[in-house]
């Protein structure tokens, strides 16, 4: 059986098994959970591209039509929320990475972008470019987001932290003309940032292009509840499904202390979302999400469900990330230039990571 079958098997029994016993998050943490399980037991499951991009592309497009003129108003105003969120995500990161460099003994460049909040396929990739481990930072990245994910939305359920921000979707409705349209609009956005090689191109674009219908006014549809579970289903599963057998054995050092790093990391956070409510007046548990270190499409889609503050977390997360990727490597070598680091044999190669 094709192993994109079996993951599909899997995620959606388990996705309806987290929403039956009423799992915050269900269509997301069941097949996470379920498919990580299975990865981990050496069932062989995967996820190809096209079905992470169409994941992805229902999650942007969603979470576009949250951009009323009114909520696209209020974002503006929060501009120097964004700007403290980003430099705090950056401290974040650096401190991970600090972590990863002295207690796991990797490599300069593995624990700088291994420990970077961001994309994980992008600060691989950017991480191999400069000498680091891409298998190790790829692992980092994927055990942070899988706790994350499994924390913070269980988490706000335990506390009863829901539907307190009033935004609310423009388009509530599915008109199958209007549907019909904005599924054309935002693939369009998608393609023609894939052309561009532009990072999560296919969640990016469709929410580019239907924050822009919403902002202006337009409504044409809303899409159909049961695109958006299978949406959430492909999210969970390709999160879920970068777990296989030996994972834990690989670099144990790096991944003890990316989780301990990732726990204290989410408790800093939660401090940090407390000083801009007080300042900012906006709720805390909206800013909990949109200061955490979780990626785009994880913590957009708690705020989603959650009813908590999508626009405002959406917009924190986007920036952001567009920030720390185009950034991140000209920060790397602004630090080895300020601190002088030796590329040496051990820096290039990464000899002394984690075993």
């Amino acid at each position: 059986m094709h192993a994109f079958a079996k993951a599909m098997l899997v995620a959606v029994p388990c996705g309806a098994a987290f929403a039956a016993a009423g799992a915050p998050l269900p269509w997301t943490l069941g097949p996470l959970v379920g498919c990580a399980v299975a990865g981990l037991a050496g069932v062989g499951l995967a996820v190809p591209r096209p079905a992470r991009d169409a994941g992805q592309w229902v999650l942007g497009t969603v979470l576009g039509l949250y951009f009323t003129p009114t909520a696209f108003g209020e974002l503006l105003r929060d501009a120097p929320l964004i700007a403290a969120g980003i430099a705090w995500v950056l401290l974040l990161g650096l401190g991970h990475a600090w972590l990863l460099r002295r207690l796991a003994g990797v490599s300069r460049p593995t624990a700088f972008f291994g420990g970077s909040i961001g994309g994980a396929s992008e600060s691989a990739i950017q991480g191999e470019r400069h000498g680091g481990r891409v298998d190790q930072i790829a692992a980092a990245h994927s055990l942070r987001l899988v706790i994350v994910v499994l924390t913070i939305p269980t988490a706000f359920r335990l506390l009863g932290l829901q539907g307190t921000d009033p935004f609310e979707a423009g388009a509530r409705t599915v008109d199958a003309g209007g549907l019909a349209m904005l599924v054309a609009a935002t693939v369009a956005g998608g393609l023609a940032l894939r052309a561009l090689d532009w990072p999560n191109a296919w969640m990016m674009g469709p929410l580019a292009i239907a924050m822009g219908l919403t902002a202006t006014g337009v409504q044409w549809s809303a899409l159909p509840p049961a695109v958006v579970a299978a949406g959430q289903v492909l999210i969970g599963a390709s999160l879920g499904t970068r777990f296989g057998p030996g994972f834990f054995a690989r670099a144990p050092r790096l991944l003890a202390v990316t989780g301990a790093a990732t726990v204290l990391g989410m408790a800093l956070s939660a401090g940090f979302a407390g000083v801009l409510a007080a300042v900012s007046g906006l709720p805390w548990p909206t800013l909990v999400l949109a200061t955490s270190p979780g990626g785009i499409a994880e913590m957009t889609l708690t705020a989603k469900t959650l009813q908590l503050g999508v626009p405002v977390v959406t917009a924190f997360h986007v920036v952001r990330s567009v920030v720390m990727l185009s950034a991140l490597a000209t920060v790397y070598r602004l630090l080895g230039r300020l601190r002088g680091w030796e590329r040496d044999e051990r820096d290039r190669r990464g000899a002394t990571d984690a075993r």
